[in-house]
């Protein structure tokens, strides 16, 4: 039987869910649980690995793993994953798509509570104004801009459809087969961006998309505006977004994912006051943290892409060397 290594331990309810949607295509072995004999043996002769990080494994194992048919992560985003030590040839995957459904839900709520100055008014009442003839906007007949058309966007076209927006996306292909009704490869950023009522971000940072949204991409951009970032703050210039929103005042940023955060930086920071400004929405990074998503889903989906790479199918979410920020 083929063997998948799990670098970490996802306790009782994670063990059970692996040995259940695994469904006999492999074993698992949990690499916590072996002596320290028997660590080298393991990797050396696993079929796949599931790991969170590359800091799961030890000072020379990961030149173990050089046969490997997968190594899967659990988490969407591995920009933060050194990969560079990885052996030649083996295929590394994401789990994107994994948490689209909840992610877009949230670029959503984001969206419309931008549209409908609801934190705006609601501070307003709090100082005694009840601005009842104050105009907001509707977000139907408009068009939701989706940068990165991978399964969290797709999952977002699917609820901008369902409030009557049109579609407009950029991926890599320039195509896709969910229903669009404009898709375009990243040299036509400026269009999606001139186009978009409401513009979400949600491709990966990899040295093609770092930094890809500065003070003139931002310029192109309607005054008005909404501006969702599920993806990761170094992709948008922190200072140019700043002087933008200033600048611009019906222009809304709603920012969940930040330049310098807990996971990935061990603090938050940022570097302009972007949470002072009325124009700004945020929220923790924690788009993806709905109940169901961040333990069965997340797990299910990562378990169901090795099982298409020991099936000898191609995996999904692979990320080519190139791609790899570390």
């Amino acid at each position: 039987m083929a063997t998948l290594i799990v670098t970490y331990d996802p306790a009782e309810n994670g063990r059970h869910l692996i040995t259940q949607a695994l469904a006999g295509a492999a074993e698992a072995i949990y690499l916590p649980d072996l002596p320290d004999a028997a660590r080298a043996a393991a990797l050396q002769n696993a079929d796949a690995v599931l790991a969170r990080s590359t800091r799961e494994l030890r000072q020379g194992e990961i030149a173990l793993l050089g046969n490997v048919r997968l190594v899967q992560f659990f988490f969407a985003g591995i920009d933060q994953v050194p990969l560079k030590d990885m052996p030649d040839g083996v295929p590394v995957a994401s789990n994107g798509g994994a948490y689209g459904e909840p992610m877009a839900e949230h670029a959503l709520a984001m969206a419309l509570a931008a549209a409908k100055r609801l934190f705006i008014e609601h501070a307003a009442l709090a100082g005694g104004q009840f601005n009842q003839f104050a105009p907001n906007r509707m977000l139907a007949g408009g068009v939701c801009g989706i940068l990165g058309f991978g399964g969290i966007g797709v999952a977002m076209a699917r609820l901008a459809r369902g409030i009557g927006m049109k579609v407009h996306a950029i991926n890599r292909r320039g195509a896709s087969d969910e229903a669009v009704d404009w898709i375009a490869t990243p040299d036509k950023l400026d269009e999606l961006l001139a186009a978009s009522d409401v513009l979400v971000i949600c491709t990966p940072l990899t040295p093609a998309t770092l930094g890809m949204i500065g003070a003139a991409q931002l310029a192109r951009m309607k005054d008005d505006a909404i501006l969702v970032n599920l993806a990761r703050g170094e992709i948008i210039d922190e200072r140019a977004f700043y002087q933008h929103l200033l600048a611009h005042p019906n222009f809304t940023a709603c920012i969940d994912a930040w330049w310098v955060e807990p996971v990935r930086h061990g603090e938050f920071r940022v570097d302009q006051p972007f949470l002072t400004l009325p124009n700004v929405i945020g929220s923790p990074h924690n788009s993806a943290a709905a109940i169901a998503a961040v333990g069965p889903l997340g797990l299910r989906h990562a378990i169901a892409n090795i099982r298409r790479a020991l099936a000898g199918e191609t995996p999904h979410n692979l990320v080519p060397p190139e791609d790899r920020m570390i």
